[in-house]
């Protein structure tokens, strides 16, 4: 991590956790950051769900939620970017404070609630959007709407022209019932009117689904029935989670989804349970803050993994060091290529 990083780091922690969250985005748009681009080597160079990435190291989504940063996220370490979630109208999310950093977990809970400024905005930003890096747009719903299932195909047919995939995310524990849509029959009719909306794209892009990292066994063998019935191209897994167990600090019980290094054990079971139950490619997420971290969740199944908390505590600086000691981690183990090594701990998660 550079001086300058680190200085800015210890200042952000001083502030409030949303403020800090903005500040760090106008940074990187002032120039701040890194500006060297993505590594990547022979190794890490991948393909998942026909997109070809440099390194199989994405942004999660939820950083840049409005796709203010395009350009200065570009220029990241990150093989992949995933912004929103964009709903159809703008909302203002839930009451603020809903951002809380628990530093000695290195973890933070949220409750926003999809704010955001809608897919009007969040579209025209995405149709100006740089070249040369794969982009991908969360999906999601208004809390107010009389559809929910509808809003998801709504803002694919309005952004789908501008992104590389979608994500539909009905896995945020923060917009209420939400995560009802993972129910079989819900789920396979709400993925059915997303891809009716794809179809009418004249380009035919991913769908992934993010799912939630607390769901029973039961339920992600349902949502993995429905998964590979869709037709959509890949899972992501997982979101946030409701556990508070083994927290510390004073923000340990607020409500909204927990995120960071908490997560990693239970995110990282449910994609290797996940993986035994589909051919679909997996997207590892929850608690990504190191290579080895990156590398456990690629054994245990992952084609690729994304992260998003672990930038709170690590910098942007960060992925770069990830993406280069996965690739050492991939020397070591006598791995030509990342895809060959996905899966092959899957068993130790087990």
């Amino acid at each position: 991590m550079k001086l300058l990083e680190t200085i800015g780091l210890k200042a952000f922690a001083k502030l409030d956790s949303e403020t800090a969250h903005g500040l760090a985005l106008r940074a990187l748009n002032t120039g701040f950051g890194p500006r060297g681009g993505p590594y990547t080597t022979d190794r890490l160079r991948t393909s998942v769900a026909g997109l070809d990435l440099p390194n199989p190291v994405g942004l999660a989504a939820g950083f840049d939620k409005n796709a203010t940063a395009l350009a200065a996220l570009g220029r990241t370490g990150f093989g992949f970017l995933e912004v929103g979630a964009a709903t159809p109208r703008p909302q203002p999310g839930n009451p603020t404070p809903r951002l809380f950093r628990l530093t000695e977990d290195r973890a933070a809970i949220n409750r926003f609630g999809f704010n955001n400024e809608g897919m009007d905005a969040i579209g025209a930003r995405l149709a100006k959007r740089p070249t040369g890096h794969i982009l991908g747009l969360n999906l999601g719903a208004n809390k107010d709407s009389s559809d929910r299932a509808a809003d998801f195909a709504t803002v694919l047919t309005h952004c789908g022209p501008h992104v590389d995939f979608a994500t539909v995310n009905v896995s945020s524990p923060n917009t209420e019932k939400l995560r009802d849509l993972q129910g079989k029959a819900a789920l396979a009719a709400l993925l059915s009117g997303v891809m009716e909306a794809r179809a009418a794209l004249t380009t035919q892009i991913p769908v992934f689904l993010k799912i939630a990292p607390d769901l029973t066994g039961d339920e992600l063998a349902e949502v993995a029935e429905v998964a590979n019935a869709s037709g959509i191209s890949a899972i992501i897994a997982t979101n946030t989670t409701l556990d508070r167990i083994g927290l510390h600090g004073p923000h340990a019980a607020e409500k909204g989804g927990l995120s960071g290094q908490p997560l990693f054990e239970k995110s990282t079971r449910t994609l290797a349970l996940l993986s035994g139950m589909t051919d679909l490619p997996i997207i590892g997420v929850g608690g990504v803050g190191s290579a080895e971290q990156a590398y456990q969740k690629i054994r245990a199944g992952a084609s690729a993994v994304q992260l998003y908390t672990a930038l709170v505590y690590g910098g942007v600086s960060l992925v770069d060091e990830i993406t280069r000691g996965l690739d050492d981690l991939l020397v070591r183990d006598g791995f030509a290529n990342v895809a060959d090594a996905v899966g092959s701990g899957r068993a130790d998660w087990l």
